[in-house]
């Protein structure tokens, strides 16, 4: 994922509320099918950590890795995640694929 589609997903972003939290039970199979069922429903999701705040990069690099999707950002102590559905939900525009 180029720079472009980055920044542009991150603007498409800002408007939406976290849907997945992350508490004091930290990130288990319940986060990582949350995420999945949003990510498959919505395409680009949001999570945000309530607790564990101090490893919020690892956790959602490894969120990012275990769901097949792209970390879009990290903005304080809520990660962006994004992945393509088959829908095509987000229309990502064609000159920022080149």
């Amino acid at each position: 994922m180029n720079s472009k589609i980055r920044s542009y997903l991150k603007s498409v972003a800002h408007p939406i509320k976290p849907t997945v939290m992350v508490g004091k039970g930290g990130v288990d199979e319940r986060i990582y099918a949350s995420l999945e069922e949003s990510l498959a429903s919505h395409e680009l999701v949001k999570v945000k950590f309530q607790a564990q705040k101090d490893q919020v990069r690892p956790l959602s690099e490894d969120l990012a890795r275990n769901t097949n999707s792209d970390l879009i950002s990290i903005i304080g102590f809520i990660a962006t995640f994004y992945r393509e559905s088959e829908e095509h939900l987000i229309e990502i525009p064609r000159q920022l694929r080149d």
